[in-house]
C-alpha cells in the first residue's frame, strides 16, 4: 500500500487525533500517526503543537520511526527552541547506541538543528563521534562540524574540533579522508586567512592514496583540495599529475572536469620539452570528447569548460574538429557554443573542412543559428590569411541566396574583412550596394554605410547611396546616423566639388536638429575641423586604420587563468569569476595559476618596476598642444590619476570613430564659450585649438613630478574668491562654482554644486584633461549622499601634479569633466599660479646671484604692479604666504629693492626683483622684473603677484 492515504485526512479535530494517536500504546499507530504528521508538515500545514508529543516518540529501536521523528525535530526546532532542548538526552543517548546507523543519525540531524541554545550540549556527543570506531559514523560527525562551524564558528574553534578534523585527513578509510577535507574546505572558504588546510607533500600523498578508493563524490572533493595546492617543484607536480591522470576515466562528468581542472593547473608549472608533457596533452583529449556523448544539458557544460580549455592550451583538441561539428537535432545552446569552439580551433590544415561546415549551417532553418554561421564565416577569413579568399566567395554565394538575414550579416562580415585586407576584395562592392535596399539592421545598414563612405572613391554614385539612407535620418538608430555623418565627411573629403550641399545638409542635421549629445558633438568636431583647416580634416578622417585583431572575443589572459582554477564550477559555465556572481564576497577567494616553468617572478610586483622607469623617462619639457584630438580620446571618467601616469598608448588618429564624447567645449579655445553654430557655409562654431608653443620650459627641470619636495608650512595662501565656472543652463541645472587654494603643500579646489533642476543628482565624478602642470584630483569627487533640487554641497577636492602633462593656451588653462547621473558635462577654468609654488622655493644667496647671472638677459621680463601702497615689509610678509621668498632686500638710492625667489611643482625656479618706492607715497606704482628659463611662465607668475597683493 503506498503512503498516499496520509496526505488525505479531512477530518475535524485532526491535531487532537493526532496527539491521541501518537500517545497510544501500540507500536504500529504510533509510527502510523507520525507518518500522518509528517505528510501534514510536508503540505505545509502547522503541526508545531505536537512537538512534545513527537519528542516522546523518539525514545524507540524502531529506525524507520527514529528517521521520521528526526526529520520532525529538524523542522520545528528553530521555532520551538525551547522545546527542542527537551530531545538533547535522546541525541546524547542515541550517540552512544549500539547500531553505528543510529548513532550516524543522531550527529547528523545534531547538525542540521540550527539552534544556538542546544550546539553546546552537542559538543560532548560530537566529539565522541569523531573518535568513534565505525567509519560511517566519523564520516557522517566530520561534516557535522562544518555545519556546527556554520552556526558558531568560536565554538568550534574552542573545543578543538578543528584539530580533530586535521587529524581525520590521515584516518585509515577513504570516506572518512574525503569527508574531513569536504568539511575543512568548506569552513576555510568561509574564513579564507585562517590556514586550516596546511597541505605538505605528506598530507598529499595521503590524499593521492584515498582517492582510488573513495566514492565518486568524495574523489570531488579531494580533486578539488589538490587544486589548491601548490608543488614545490615541477617533479612533484609531474607525480601528482600522473596519480591524478587515471581519474579522467570516471563515469562522472564531474571527476573528471575535476580532475582536468587539476591537471590544467600543475602542468603549467611542466617544461614543454619533458615528453611527459606531450603525453598529458594527449591524454586529456579523449575524456573531453566523451564527454560530449552526454545528455545536452551535460554537454553545454562541459562545451563551455572546453571553450576556455581551448583558449588556453588550443593544442589539446587541435585534432578533434569533428567532434564539435553540429548535429541537426542539438539545442540551440549547444550548437552555438560548438560553433564558437570550431572558430577557436580553425587552423590553415583544417579550414577547407570548416568551411564546408559553416556553408551547410548557413542554409539551416534556425535563424539565431544561421546568424552566427554566417559571422563565423566572417571570423575564419580574419583569423586565416589563406581561406580569406574562399570565405568571401562563400559569403557571395551567401547573398546571391537573397534570403534577408543572411545578407545583412554577411554586409556585416565583409566590412570587417575589409578592415584586416585592406586593398584586396574591393571588387565584391558592386554586389553589397545591389542589396541596399534590403537593408533593415541597424549593424548591417551601418556596415554598408561605412563601405560606402571608406571607398567613396570607387564608387560612382557614392553619393546618391548616402543621400539615400540621408532622407529618414530621424529614424535611424544612434549607430547609423553616426555612421552617415563619417561617411558624408569622408565622401566631402574625397570629393569636395560635388558634395559641399549634402555635408552641409548632415552636419546641420547632426548639429541642430539632433538631441543625441554623442552625433551633435561629433557633428560640431567635423564642422570645425572642415570650416578651419581642411587638410588637418583629411589628415583625421581619412588616417590609416589599424587593422583588426584575429580574435576579438577571447577572454583577458588573467580571468582566462582564474577561471581555469574554477572548470567544473557555475564560474566556468558563466565565464566570470565568482565575485562577480555570489553575493556578499564571504567564500570568494581569487585563484591563479602557479607560475609557468621557466619563468622566474621576482619579488617585486610586475608594475612597480615599469612605472619607475616611465617617470624617469618623462621629458623635461612641457609637451605641445598638438595632439588635442588623441588627448580627448583619453578623458574618460575613470577613477583618478594616483601615481605617475603609465606611458599612454599612442592613439591611432583613424579611430575619428572614438570621437563620441561631449567634447565640444573642450575643443573650443574660448573659456565657457558657446558653439555659436555657423549660418551658410564654413562657419566655425568657435575658434579652432590653438598652435602649441613648442618651446622647451627648462633645460635643468629636476624631477618634473616632484611634488612639494620640501616641508609643508601652514601658510596664509591668498585664496581668490569663488567664481561661477559651469551655470545651470549649460548643465542641465548643475551650477559649479569654485576656487583653488594651497594650504600645507596641498592644492585643493574648493566646489560648490549646486542642484537647479528638478530631479535629484547623484554619482559625480570629475576628470581634467591633460594639462601644463599634470594638475589631476588626488582622489574621487565624493558627495555622499544625492543632491536634492535646489541644495548646494561644498567639496574640497584635493589635487596633485602626477597627471598628464600637456602645454595650454593659456598656460593655465584646466579643461575639466564632471559626470553626473544626468549626463557629462565640460567646463574650462584658469588656476592661479600661486597654487603651484611649492614650499622649498626659498634659494640660497649665492646660487641667487649665480643663477641670475647664468639667466640669458632675453629671458628677463619687466611688469608693472599699480596701485600697491605697501611698505616693503608688508609686501614681503604678504609674499611670503603664499611661497615667494624674500632673500635679501638694499636699499639703493631711497628706493626697496626686494630679492625674492619661487619654485613651480614642476621644478621650476623663477627669480624676482621687486622695486618699492617708500619715500614717495603719491608713486604707488611696483616694479616687477621676472627672469626664468621658461619665459613662458612669467606672465602668469606676474598674474599671481597682482592679485596677491591687491587682495
Amino acid at each position: 500500500m503506498t503512503d498516499s492515504k496520509y496526505f488525505t485526512t479531512t477530518k475535524k479535530g485532526e491535531i487532537f487525533e493526532l496527539k491521541a494517536e501518537l500517545n497510544s500504546d501500540k507500536k504500529e499507530k504510533k509510527k502510523e500517526a507520525v507518518k500522518k504528521v509528517i505528510a501534514s508538515m510536508t503540505v505545509g500545514k502547522d503541526v508545531s503543537a505536537l512537538f512534545p508529543d513527537v519528542v516522546n516518540c523518539m525514545q524507540t529501536d524502531n529506525l524507520e520511526l527514529k528517521k521520521l521523528v528526526y526529520l520532525y525535530l529538524m523542522n520545528y526546532a528553530k521555532s520551538q527552541p525551547d522545546m527542542a532542548i527537551m530531545a538533547v538526552n535522546t541525541f546524547v543517548k542515541d550517540c552512544e547506541d549500539p547500531n553505528p546507523l543510529i548513532r550516524a543519525l543522531a550527529v547528523r540531524t545534531m547538525g542540521c538543528i540550527r539552534v544556538d541554545k542546544i550546539t553546546e550540549y552537542l559538543c560532548e556527543p560530537l566529539r565522541k563521534c569523531l573518535k568513534d570506531e565505525d567509519p560511517y559514523v566519523r564520516k557522517t560527525a566530520a561534516v557535522c562540524v562544518a555545519k556546527l562551524h556554520d552556526i558558531n564558528a568560536q565554538l568550534v574553534e574552542d573545543q578543538g574540533f578543528l584539530d580533530t578534523l586535521k587529524d581525520l585527513i590521515s584516518d585509515s578509510n577513504p570516506m572518512v579522508v574525503a569527508n574531513a577535507v569536504a568539511a575543512l574546505s568548506e569552513i576555510a572558504e568561509s574564513h579564507p586567512s585562517s590556514n586550516l588546510l596546511d597541505l605538505n607533500p605528506q598530507s598529499i600523498n595521503k590524499l593521492l592514496t584515498a582517492l582510488n578508493e573513495c566514492t565518486e563524490w568524495g574523489q570531488i572533493f579531494i580533486l578539488d583540495c589538490l587544486a589548491n595546492y601548490m608543488p614545490k617543484d615541477d617533479r612533484e607536480a609531474q607525480s601528482i599529475c600522473e596519480r591524478v591522470t587515471p581519474r579522467l576515466s570516471h563515469a562522472n562528468s564531474a571527476v573528471v572536469l575535476s580532475a582536468v581542472k587539476v591537471l590544467m593547473k600543475f602542468m603549467e608549472m611542466l617544461s614543454k620539452d619533458l615528453d611527459y608533457y606531450g603525453t598529458l596533452l594527449k591524454k586529456l583529449a579523449p575524456p573531453l570528447v566523451t564527454l560530449l556523448s552526454a545528455e545536452p544539458e551535460l554537454q553545454y557544460v562541459a562545451l563551455r569548460n572546453i571553450n576556455l580549455i581551448v583558449q588556453k592550451r588550443p593544442e589539446i583538441l587541435k585534432h578533434e574538429m569533428k567532434v564539435f561539428f553540429v548535429k541537426y537535432n542539438d539545442p540551440i545552446y549547444v550548437k552555438l557554443e560548438k560553433l564558437d569552439i570550431m572558430i577557436r580551433l580553425a587552423s590553415q590544415a583544417n579550414i577547407a573542412q570548416v568551411l564546408a561546415e559553416l556553408k551547410e549551417y548557413a542554409t539551416e532553418v534556425d535563424v539565431d543559428f544561421v546568424r552566427k554561421a554566417v559571422r563565423a564565416i566572417g571570423r575564419c577569413a580574419i583569423k586565416v590569411e589563406q581561406s580569406a579568399e574562399r570565405c568571401v566567395s562563400t559569403l557571395l554565394d551567401l547573398i546571391q541566396t537573397k534570403v534577408n538575414y543572411v545578407v545583412q550579416e554577411a554586409i556585416v562580415v565583409i566590412k570587417d574583412i575589409f578592415r584586416k585586407y585592406p586593398n584586396k576584395y574591393e571588387s565584391v562592392i558592386a554586389t553589397l550596394c545591389e542589396n541596399l535596399d534590403s537593408l533593415d539592421e541597424p549593424e548591417a545598414r551601418a556596415a554598408m554605410i561605412w563601405i560606402v563612405g571608406e571607398y567613396a572613391e570607387r564608387i560612382d554614385n557614392a553619393d546618391e547611396l548616402l543621400e539615400s539612407f540621408l532622407e529618414g535620418f530621424h529614424d535611424e538608430s544612434t549607430q547609423v546616423q553616426l555612421q552617415l555623418l563619417t561617411a558624408i565627411v569622408k565622401l566631402f573629403l574625397k570629393k569636395p566639388t560635388e558634395t559641399q550641399e549634402l555635408v552641409q545638409q548632415v552636419l546641420s542635421l547632426a548639429t541642430q536638429d539632433s538631441d543625441n549629445p554623442d552625433l551633435r558633438d561629433r557633428g560640431y568636431i567635423y564642422w570645425r575641423l572642415l570650416s578651419t583647416d581642411p587638410v588637418a580634416a583629411k589628415e583625421v578622417v581619412l588616417a590609416e586604420k589599424p587593422l583588426i585583431s584575429e580574435e576579438t572575443d577571447l577572454i583577458e589572459p588573467t580571468l582566462l587563468d582564474e577561471l581555469i582554477c574554477y572548470i567544473g564550477t557555475l564560474a566556468s559555465v558563466y565565464h566570470k569569476p565568482p565575485s562577480a556572481f555570489v553575493e556578499g564576497s564571504r567564500g570568494v577567494v581569487h585563484k591563479s595559476l602557479p607560475p609557468r616553468a621557466g619563468s622566474s617572478e621576482s619579488a617585486e610586483s610586475p608594475e612597480a618596476a615599469p612605472s619607475a622607469g616611465q617617470a624617469a623617462e618623462q621629458p623635461a619639457v612641457i609637451p605641445a598642444q598638438g595632439d588635442l584630438l588623441g588627448d580627448l580620446l583619453n578623458l574618460d571618467l575613470g577613477p583618478p590619476v594616483s601615481g605617475p601616469p603609465m606611458a599612454a598608448s599612442s592613439v591611432q588618429m583613424g579611430a575619428v570613430d572614438l570621437l563620441g564624447g561631449g567634447l565640444d567645449s573642450l575643443l573650443r579655445g574660448d573659456v565657457g564659450g558657446s558653439p555659436a553654430m555657423g549660418g551658410s557655409g564654413f562657419t566655425a562654431p568657435g575658434p579652432a585649438a590653438p598652435a602649441g608653443m613648442g618651446a622647451p620650459l627648462s633645460s635643468d627641470l629636476g624631477d618634473l613630478f616632484d611634488l612639494t619636495g620640501g616641508v609643508g608650512t601652514l601658510s596664509g595662501s591668498y585664496v581668490a574668491p569663488k567664481t561661477v565656472w559651469l551655470p545651470a543652463m549649460k548643465a542641465k541645472g548643475l551650477e559649479i562654482s569654485g576656487t583653488f587654494s594651497r594650504q600645507v603643500g596641498s592644492i585643493c579646489m574648493d566646489l560648490v554644486l549646486t542642484n537647479k533642476a528638478l530631479q535629484v543628482m547623484s554619482d559625480f565624478a570629475i576628470q581634467f584633461n591633460r594639462n601644463s602642470f599634470g594638475l589631476a584630483p588626488a582622489a574621487p569627487l565624493q558627495v555622499h549622499a544625492p543632491l536634492a533640487p535646489n541644495q548646494s554641497v561644498e567639496i574640497s577636492l584635493p589635487l596633485n601634479t602626477v597627471g598628464s602633462v600637456m602645454k595650454m593656451d593659456p598656460l593655465n588653462n584646466l579643461q575639466v569633466a564632471v559626470k553626473n547621473n544626468i549626463d557629462v558635462f565640460y567646463f574650462s577654468t584658469l588656476y592661479p599660479l600661486h597654487i603651484l609654488f611649492v614650499e622649498d622655493g626659498k634659494m640660497e644667496r649665492q646660487m641667487f646671484l649665480a643663477t641670475w647671472k647664468d639667466i640669458p638677459n632675453e629671458n628677463e621680463a619687466q611688469f608693472q604692479i599699480k596701485d600697491c601702497s605697501l611698505n616693503a615689509d608688508a609686501v614681503s610678509s604678504k609674499l611670503q604666504g603664499s611661497n615667494i621668498f624674500t632673500i635679501a632686500k638694499r636699499n639703493v638710492e631711497g628706493q626697496d629693492m626686494l630679492y625674492q625667489s619661487l619654485k613651480l611643482t614642476n621644478g621650476i625656479w623663477v627669480l624676482a626683483e621687486l622695486r618699492i618706492q617708500p619715500s614717495n607715497p603719491s608713486f604707488t606704482d611696483l616694479e616687477l622684473s621676472l627672469k626664468c628659463r621658461a619665459p613662458e611662465v612669467s606672465q602668469y607668475v606676474y598674474q599671481a603677484y597682482d592679485a596677491i597683493l591687491k587682495n
